[in-house]
């Protein structure tokens, strides 16, 4: 049996149902243009995989911004405001937990979110990820006044709500804890056949997620992402979503 074996043989049980895998990509991070940001643009371009690219929107600027004028494949998001850690140690690293004012957090957000429509305008999609995938949830109720129609963190513990449509990623190919390199890829295959099995058994209209770090991946990551996007073009039957097709296709609950 070849690594990629199971979710080869778990996408044709999709096909053989009739249904099509909804699998979706997020890179976070993202500043400025660099060769990392290139890499990932071509190999998306060429497997036409849209990217939901999360820019620091304290952070970045019109470079980036002219550098992906014309780079459609690529759409961009929120990620926060300037991914600056508020928690005292030893809690873990949050941007927007309950450490500062409600009134700051959100002011933050709204700034960011303006700043980002001034550089992209419509090509912008309202999705908020937060650093870290944390946030305190009792902010969630308050993000669609801000402006924001969908949020996207990690695994499956938040729920949706009215205006809100909680999009997760569930795959981080990036281990942050191991010097940032590329995870075992047979550990990576398995997580995706899960994940795609639960949705399967839910109707499969979940999508599942990926999330991938440009700016520290090394060719092990990149070299992943190829032949998952290859293996899936090849299966028939995953249609990559990007984040605007996403917020108008999902339920208000929590994936």
């Amino acid at each position: 049996m070849t690594l990629w074996q199971p979710l080869q043989d778990e996408l044709a049980q999709w096909r053989d149902a009739g249904r099509s895998a909804s699998l979706w990509l997020r890179d976070d991070d993202a500043i400025a243009p660099t060769p990392a940001l290139d890499r990932l643009a071509d190999l998306a371009r060429g497997h036409d995989v849209p990217v939901a690219l999360a820019i620091i929107p304290a952070r970045t600027g019109p470079d980036l911004a002219s550098r992906l004028a014309a780079e459609t494949i690529i759409h961009p998001v929120i990620h926060g405001w300037s991914h600056a850690n508020h928690a005292p140690a030893p809690e873990k690293k949050q941007e927007l937990g309950p450490h500062r004012p409600r009134a700051t957090l959100l002011g933050e957000l709204a700034n960011g979110l303006a700043r980002l429509r001034a550089l992209y305008g419509d090509r912008l999609t309202p999705m908020l990820v937060p650093p870290w995938n944390r946030i305190d949830p009792s902010l969630l109720d308050d993000l669609p006044e801000t402006g924001f129609t969908g949020l996207s963190a990690f695994g499956h513990k938040l729920a949706s709500r009215p205006g809100l449509a909680v999009i997760n990623t569930h795959i981080d190919i990036v281990d942050s804890r191991a010097g940032n390199r590329c995870r075992d890829h047979g550990m990576l295959i398995a997580g995706l056949v899960q994940e795609l099995q639960e949705a399967r058994a839910v109707g499969g209209s979940r999508p599942v997620g990926v999330l991938s770090h440009h700016l520290v991946s090394d060719d092990d990551a990149f070299r992943f992402l190829a032949d998952l996007f290859a293996l899936a073009a090849q299966s028939g039957t995953v249609n990559w979503k990007s984040p605007a097709d996403l917020l108008q296709s999902v339920a208000p609950r929590s994936i």
